[in-house]
């Protein structure tokens, strides 16, 4: 039996996105989680037919809201400025409260983000007590994480290109 959440596992109210651009940013920590997100998240880009995509990778969940600030501010009005990023990491509870930290980091960073840039920032990051929680996230019993993230870009980059042609 299946509990997770299909809200977003579906195509409804993703248009063409011609010339889109997806930059995702994801961290070293826990690797083969993050290539799983990764993967994940090149299926669905792929079948919506998003050619450009740019890969970062940063230490740190932390840092991931640094680079793709940076990002944005250094290809400002031009041809690489992308139409969304994506935010991949992967927070596994530890005996320390640094994950407590980090995860609330993360977490306001990309949410002040999304109040700033004119793009969206997809939350994409993993946080789970264990690793077994993480597989659940990537194709078990809680979906597939990365998916959704690709499937949330789209169809914000939908939103937003229906609000700017007045099609809202």
């Amino acid at each position: 039996m299946s509990v997770h959440n299909t809200s977003v596992l579906n195509d409804t109210g993703i248009l063409q996105l011609e010339g889109a651009s997806v930059v995702i940013v994801y961290t070293e920590w826990n690797e083969f989680i993050i290539n799983e997100l990764l993967a994940g998240s090149d299926r669905i880009l792929a079948k919506h037919n998003i050619t450009s995509v740019v890969k970062i990778q940063v230490p740190g969940a932390v840092e991931i809201p640094f680079a793709i600030k940076q990002y944005w501010e250094e290809t400002k009005g031009t041809s690489k400025q992308p139409s969304s990023f994506i935010a991949f990491g992967c927070v596994i509870r530890g005996g320390t409260p640094h994950f407590d930290y980090v995860c609330k980091a993360i977490t306001e960073g990309v949410t002040q983000l999304n109040l700033t840039l004119p793009v969206p920032t997809i939350f994409g990051v993993l946080t789970v007590n264990n690793v077994e929680q993480a597989e659940e996230r990537l194709g078990g019993i809680h979906g597939h994480k990365g998916e959704e993230a690709a499937l949330a870009a789209l169809k914000m980059m939908s939103f937003q290109r229906q609000l700017v042609s007045g099609k809202l």
